[in-house]
């Protein structure tokens, strides 16, 4: 799954990324996330579909406050910021490469009482996934994450460590390029899809919403909890 910049003109496209500042207004709170396209590239400019999670976050879709949430590939951190400031107890996480960048945006953008519950970590995928205990988050995010195919097996093998059953994964994405169809055979390989929700923003770019959890044991080929796959997004999980 991939999300693309603006289809409007390449360079009406590009020119928001090559902005210092990207402002935003979220969960009752002004926004201001730094950019550093020249420096970090993709990493560190706002890509459409966090937008779109961050405002399914905000119409209520899952209950944050109180959870252990994590971000996957945050990038300038704007999608875990806004899980904070709605009340979850939030990992931020990157490559070490971008650590810096995505700190000074977190703090610039919590209030000194919410900080406590934002944890900037780092986590490249498929590796040292001992420093986070098996299925350790109540919710997983992920925005524009999937679109590069040497990822995903790593990809998988994290969302596999990081859930337990009781977790929900919440994926933003575009479906575009064959392989964003190949990362969808992988899933439904491991995960089983059963909703998603299609979201439309400016200049006509779509993004949709996909949650996914733990596949429950099977008896005599059926599901214990009766899910089944629904067209355009799913919930789902490793088998077990």
């Amino acid at each position: 799954m991939a999300l693309v910049p603006y289809e409007e003109t390449a360079g009406v496209g590009l020119q928001k990324f090559h902005k210092p500042l990207a402002t935003f207004s979220f969960a009752s709170h002004t926004i201001q996330i730094r950019q550093d396209w020249r420096q970090l590239g993709v990493a560190a400019v706002v890509w459409d579909a966090a937008v779109v999670l961050c405002t399914y976050l905000e119409m209520g879709a899952v209950e944050l406050r109180g959870c252990s949430a994590v971000e996957l590939g945050a990038g300038t951190g704007l999608v875990g910021i806004v899980a904070a400031l709605l009340g979850a107890h939030v990992t931020i996480t990157d490559r070490k490469v971008a650590l810096e960048f995505l700190k000074s945006n977190v703090q610039a953008n919590l209030p000194p009482h919410i900080q406590p519950n934002a944890v900037v970590k780092e986590l490249t995928w498929g590796q040292n996934l001992g420093s986070y205990s098996p299925g350790e988050f109540d919710l997983i995010l992920g925005a524009d994450i999937i679109y590069l195919e040497e990822t995903f097996a790593d990809l998988l093998q994290t969302l596999e460590h990081l859930s337990s059953k009781r977790s929900v994964i919440l994926l933003a994405c575009r479906i575009r390029y064959e392989r964003d169809n190949n990362f969808l055979a992988m899933l439904e390989r491991q995960f089983t899809l059963l909703e998603g929700r299609d979201f439309l923003l400016p200049r006509s770019v779509s993004s949709s919403i996909s949650e996914i959890r733990k596949k429950q044991q099977r008896y005599g080929g059926q599901r214990e909890d009766g899910y089944s796959k629904v067209p355009y997004g799913f919930i789902g999980g490793p088998s077990t």
